[in-house]
């Protein structure tokens, strides 16, 4: 289940070394326990964002938090769900900030794999989840890899954006002090705190920032209407 053959070869000393060690371990005895025991773990891939976007090629990074936990919406991609897949909240007031902000057309489906390959990371704090059991593989250790996963592209100096909604995100920020990176925040666009203060998502105007930002620093900007 976590076969990392596919990952960008930039990512693997610190997969390598992570799944070797006594947290690595501890975590894949747990996923094997719970496969065993029948439960159904969401996503077959919980490596799938870093297998399109590499250390190197990372210039954005969105922090989500735990993958869906309803059939077939996991993929790998923080809020990212297959065209198959109906919409969930929080990506339609995305959708609604990327109108309001750069005014574009809301799309047909939930796929984000367009910027992940333009080097957004979409990257959740936990990797794997239970079906119908959010927040099921919290502290199992995944945190641990993510937060070296988040450490690392600090330190990393070539220019990247952190977007990091709502107040998980955002207890990653830490990670981030001392980095020349731009550090954007806002409310989780879910629609409980999407419109509501201290920074509400809709009206945020990150995506624009972002651009901005990447272009005055030498890079090029995202095309955000390329979902897929």
């Amino acid at each position: 289940m976590l076969a990392c053959d596919r990952v960008k070869s930039d990512w693997l000393p610190i997969l390598e070394t992570f799944l070797t060690s006594p947290i690595g371990l501890s975590l894949t005895s747990f996923l094997q326990s719970r496969r065993l025991a029948g439960a159904t773990i969401f996503p077959k891939t919980p490596f799938y964002a870093l297998e399109l976007t590499g250390l190197s090629e990372t210039r954005v990074i969105i922090v989500g938090q735990d993958p869906y936990h309803g059939f077939g919406q996991a993929q790998g991609l923080a809020f990212h769900v297959p065209k198959s897949i109906k919409i969930p909240p929080s990506l339609k007031n995305i959708h609604k900030e990327l109108l309001r902000d750069l005014g574009i057309a809301i799309p047909p489906t939930g796929e984000l794999t367009g910027w992940a390959k333009q080097g957004v990371l979409l990257i959740n704090t936990s990797l794997t989840v239970e079906e119908g059991k959010p927040a099921s593989h919290a502290k199992k250790g995944w945190e641990t890899l993510t937060d070296q996963l988040l450490t690392v592209l600090a330190q990393d100096c070539r220019p990247k954006v952190f977007l990091l909604w709502g107040n998980h995100a955002q207890s990653k920020k830490h990670l981030l002090e001392g980095s020349r990176h731009l550090v954007l925040e806002a409310n989780h666009p879910s629609p409980l705190s999407a419109t509501r203060p201290p920074i509400p998502f809709i009206g945020c105007g990150h995506f624009s920032k972002t651009n901005r930002w990447l272009i005055e620093n030498g890079q090029e900007a995202i095309d955000w209407k390329k979902f897929i």
